[in-house]
C-alpha cells in the first residue's frame, strides 16, 4: 500500500492559516482608531482572528502526539520519545521569556512585563502535559481516552476553578496563569491547554494512519466528526450553562467546541486541498513552515516602538489594506529566512567542516 508523504503538508498549510489569522486578530486590534471599534465590522474582525490562537494550540498537540509516535518507532524507546517532546515544551516555554525581555529591550517597557502570561507561555507547559499523558498509556486506544477525558475535563473544570476563592491567595504572577488577571494575562492553562490535548487527541489518530488510505479515511472521518461538534455544540449553547460561573465567550464548553468542531473541520479541508493534481509552490506552507519565526518578529512590529505611529490610529478599511501590506512582507521575510538556511547549511557551514577535515 502507498505510504503517505513522510512530511504531511496539509498540517503546514493549516498551521500557515493559523498565521495569517493570528497576524489580522493582533494588526486590527492594535492598528483601529477608537472610532471605528464600536462597529460590528470590527467585532467580526476580532471573531475571526480569534481563531488563529487556538489554531496553534490545536497543531502544537496534533505534533506533540505524532513526534513522539514517530521517535518512539525510530528508537524503540517510548520514554525517549516523551523526553524529547517534553524538551521542546521546555524550550517553548524559555522562548516565551526570551520574548518578554526583547520587548522589554526593544520598547522599552516595564519590568513586570516579563511576567505577562502569553501563547508561548501555555503551549510550552501544555506540550509537556500532552507528551507525559502520552507516555502514560501504552495503546493508541488507551491514548485516545486519556485525551478525550483530559480535554473533557479541562474544559468543564475551567468556570469552577476561575471562581475559586483559594485562587487569591496565590503571587499574581502564579495566578496569571490559572485565571485572567488584567494587564498579565493574555492567556491562561484552562481552558487554553485544552486545545493542546484535543489536538494530540487528534495526532494519535494521524500518527496511526500510515498509508495514503488510511489518512484519507482518518481525514475523511475527522472532517463529518468535526461537523457534527461543532453543530451540537451550537445547539447546546441555547442550554442552561452547567456552571453558574461559565461565561459564553470565555469559560463554555458550548464555545469551546464550538471552535474545535471547526478548526477539525478545517484540518480536513487543508487535507483536500493539498490533494489537488496540479501543486506548485505553497505560500501557506511556508508560513506554516517559519510560524515561529514570524510570531517573534510581528508581534514587536505590530505593538512595538516600531510602528507607534500606527497605533490606534487608521480607520478598519486602513488597517486591512495595512494588513494585506504586512501580509506581502512577512511573507517575503519567511522566504528570506528560509534562503538564508538553506545557504547555511549548504553553503557556509558544510564547505567550512568540510575544509577541517581536510586539513586533519
Amino acid at each position: 500500500m502507498q505510504a503517505p508523504a513522510s512530511r504531511r503538508t496539509y498540517l503546514d498549510v493549516l498551521r500557515g492559516v493559523a498565521v495569517l489569522v493570528m497576524i489580522e486578530a493582533h494588526v486590527i486590534d492594535s492598528w483601529t482608531r477608537d472610532a471605528d471599534r464600536l462597529s460590528r465590522a470590527f467585532g467580526e474582525s476580532l471573531i475571526l482572528g480569534g481563531f488563529g490562537a487556538p489554531l496553534f494550540l490545536f497543531l502544537a498537540g496534533v505534533a506533540a502526539s505524532m513526534s513522539a509516535g514517530s521517535k518512539a518507532r525510530r528508537s524503540g524507546d517510548p520514554a525517549a520519545a516523551v523526553l524529547a517532546v517534553q524538551k521542546r515544551g521546555v524550550q517553548i516555554f524559555f522562548l516565551a521569556l526570551a520574548f518578554r525581555l526583547q520587548s522589554l529591550v526593544v520598547s522599552h517597557g516595564e519590568a513586570w512585563t516579563l511576567l505577562k502570561v502569553d501563547i508561548l507561555n501555555v503551549i510550552g507547559p501544555s506540550i509537556v502535559l500532552a507528551a507525559a499523558l502520552w507516555g502514560a498509556v501504552k495503546s493508541p486506544p488507551a491514548r485516545l481516552a486519556v485525551f478525550a477525558l483530559s480535554t473533557a475535563a479541562i474544559v468543564w473544570l475551567t468556570p469552577v476553578v476561575r471562581e475559586a476563592a483559594w485562587l487569591a491567595a496565590l503571587p499574581d504572577w502564579a495566578e496569571a496563569y490559572i485565571r485572567p488577571i488584567p494587564g498579565l494575562t493574555n492567556f491562561t492553562f484552562l481552558p487554553w491547554a485544552a486545545f493542546v490535548t484535543a489536538g494530540a487527541f487528534v495526532g494519535v489518530l494521524l500518527d496511526n494512519a500510515r498509508t495514503a488510505a488510511a489518512d484519507r479515511r482518518v481525514n475523511i472521518a475527522l472532517g463529518a466528526g468535526g461537523a457534527a461538534m461543532a453543530i451540537a455544540a451550537y445547539e447546546a449553547s441555547f442550554l442552561p450553562a452547567l456552571s453558574a460561573g461559565s461565561r459564553f465567550w470565555t469559560t463554555s464548553a458550548s464555545f469551546f467546541f464550538m471552535r474545535l468542531g471547526v478548526m477539525i473541520v478545517a484540518l480536513a479541508l487543508a487535507y483536500v486541498w493539498e490533494q489537488r493534481p496540479v501543486r506548485h509552490w505553497s505560500p501557506m506552507q511556508l508560513l506554516g513552515r517559519t510560524s515561529l519565526f514570524i510570531y517573534w518578529i510581528h508581534v514587536e512590529m505590530v505593538y512595538g516602538i516600531v510602528s507607534l505611529s500606527l497605533h490606534r490610529a487608521l480607520s478598519l478599511g486602513g488597517a486591512w489594506i495595512a494588513l494585506a501590506i504586512f501580509w506581502a512582507f512577512l511573507l517575503l521575510s519567511a522566504a528570506l529566512k528560509e534562503l538564508f538556511d538553506a545557504w547555511w547549511e549548504d553553503g557556509a557551514v558544510s564547505p567550512r567542516r568540510e575544509g577541517v577535515y581536510a586539513r586533519s
